[in-house]
């Protein structure tokens, strides 16, 4: 992707002061207009249908690939950008902006969720037949950890892989899955030692159409409505030796490392579409007039809308650290869960607040606001819970005692 030469302007409005802040370099100025126009183009224009539809289609992974925006963080060898963490959140933000949260977190499990633990661990075999094809958008991604009843709590997923010759047999449910239906390639989590507890976890990958494996269900939901959410059933799955990823044994260990870039685009995402609702409120207390003048020339509302931006600038600039640990290799972790922690939070009360603001107007379906509003709770149960960041963040405190298996071990 051709970058841009001279100083980066300061952009006001949709993206807020992300253009002026000193992280994000030309080419990743390049990289998000490139990311808007495609954005305004081709997904914001279909995006209530797809709502409507409970679905969009998969052609959009392709339009995504071809663009060079589905492998940002992947090695030219592999036929990615080779881009840094500020060009993925110039990417996520941008991205959050179609109209759709579905979409934006079906592909974000795509490309840094699913993808990045199959560059990372991946055989050239295996970057040959999913990665390459995956940054292309030819083969859509997904990652099955949560079942029925091992949520947070990851070490006690029930999943078994049995060990046979030549390969593996897999038994077991996964729920909440992400891409569930359309995804043509899955990571799977599942047990491989039933008595070595978080260290008898490996990782499989499972094609679509291998006999054993099927989509038992699609799950309706509050919000999320492009995206498809899939309950996964495998019975007697037979997966050859050549689809393990990584070490037997320490998958536990992969997915934790996964977790934290997970995480980290999440809270870049709930940030943009806080963004947004903060935008929409904005235009409407100036749009809407009572007792004879506009609602934004009272002072009450002015505070309310001055304290939204406020706390939102704040969360961003926290991201913003975050993704700076990331890059620059330092030690990460508490930064990332408070980052989630407060943004996942602040956009969700922010929509609230915004919602409020629209009156009975918010919370009627033509108006954006309320998708917003709905879309964004997830947020704070997926990818790990508020309690869960919390139990994270007083270990890094000292709080708590370290354990095995933290969100540091790979």
């Amino acid at each position: 992707m051709e970058a841009t030469t001279g100083p980066v302007a300061v952009q006001e409005g949709r993206e807020g002061p992300a253009a002026a802040h000193p992280c994000f370099r030309p080419e990743h100025e390049a990289l998000r207009q490139t990311v808007r126009e495609l954005v305004a183009r081709h997904l914001r224009p279909h995006a209530r249908a797809w709502e409507e539809a409970r679905a969009f289609p998969k052609e959009v992974f392709r339009l995504l690939g071809e663009h060079g925006l589905l492998g940002l963080r992947v090695p030219e060898s592999l036929g990615g950008a080779g881009l840094d963490w500020f060009a993925t959140l110039a990417f996520v933000e941008e991205l959050h902006r179609c109209g759709s949260g579905g979409l934006a977190m079906a592909v974000m499990v795509h490309t840094d969720m699913a993808l990045p633990p199959l560059v990372r661990w991946g055989t050239p075999d295996q970057h040959r037949r999913f990665v390459e094809p995956a940054v292309r958008g030819e083969r859509v991604l997904a990652i099955a950890m949560t079942e029925p009843w091992a949520g947070s709590d990851l070490a006690g997923i029930r999943t078994t892989a049995r060990r046979v010759d030549g390969g593996w047999v897999l038994d077991g449910t996964k729920t909440f899955i992400t891409n569930g239906a359309i995804a043509d390639v899955v990571l799977v989590a599942a047990r491989t030692d039933p008595k070595a507890g978080r260290k008898g976890i490996s990782l499989f990958l499972v094609e679509r159409g291998t006999p054993g494996f099927r989509t038992a269900r699609l799950i309706d939901k509050v919000g999320m409505h492009s995206s498809d959410t899939g309950e996964l059933v495998f019975e007697g799955c037979h997966v050859p030796d050549a689809n393990l990823l990584g070490e037997p044994g320490r998958g536990f260990y992969h997915l934790m490392w996964e977790l934290l870039g997970e995480r980290l685009v999440i809270a870049a995402g709930v940030v943009a579409m806080a963004q947004e609702a903060l935008e929409l409120a904005v235009a409407h207390v100036q749009s809407r007039h009572a007792f004879g003048r506009p609602l934004a020339r009272f002072q009450a509302l002015q505070h309310r809308l001055a304290d939204m931006a406020a706390r939102l600038e704040a969360a961003r600039q926290l991201v913003y650290w975050a993704a700076w640990r990331m890059q620059s290799g330092l030690d990460a972790v508490q930064a990332v869960m408070m980052a989630k922690l407060v943004a996942t939070r602040t956009a969700f009360e922010m929509a609230d607040e915004a919602l409020q603001l629209h009156g009975g107007y918010g919370y009627t379906l033509e108006h954006d606001v309320q998708r917003i509003w709905r879309d964004v709770r997830l947020y704070r149960i997926g990818g790990g819970t508020d309690e869960m960041l919390r139990e994270v963040i007083s270990r890094e405190m000292g709080l708590r005692p370290s354990r095995t298996g933290s969100e540091r071990d790979e």
